[in-house]
């Protein structure tokens, strides 16, 4: 890698950490993010996301074990002045859900991508990933 490609991956790696998009995820206009293990990923909301929303009081994923389309909802989220859709960013079979957010949603703000994930989905279609977008991509879309 030359100089001003490390020192590019430097600068906005650390810019993009400190805003909290994680460089390493996928993202939607809709503002979930997409961790790729294979042919599982993993979604939830984003740290903007959860901010708009404010504090998070209630999360409602009724699809666990359910095959969905792409841009299907998948569940609600509930925060103290608004409910929002949750939509899929890929087609798959939802193999997991974190049900620790049943009694602990706080989670989704206080850890968005970590103990605030949502659900796992085996991909049916992994070229679903390549309408994602980056963590540059998403940054500027959220004005960040």
């Amino acid at each position: 890698m030359s100089f001003r490609m490390q020192i590019f991956f430097a600068y906005f790696g650390a810019k993009l950490e400190a805003m909290n998009i994680p460089a390493e995820l996928k993202y939607t206009k809709d503002h979930e993010w997409i961790r790729v293990e294979g042919d599982t990923v993993t979604i939830g909301i984003t740290d903007f996301a959860q901010g708009e929303l404010g504090d998070i009081v209630f999360v409602e994923i009724e699809t666990e074990g359910d095959t969905l389309s792409k841009h299907d909802v998948f569940g609600t989220v509930e925060a103290v002045k608004t409910v929002s859709d949750l939509f899929m960013p890929v087609s798959g079979e939802i193999s997991e859900f974190n049900s620790s957010l049943e009694t602990n949603p706080e989670q989704v703000n206080s850890d968005p991508y970590g103990g605030g994930w949502m659900i796992k989905v085996t991909l049916s279609d992994p070229s679903d990933l390549d309408d994602l977008m980056s963590a540059e991509d998403y940054q500027q879309l959220v004005g960040a």
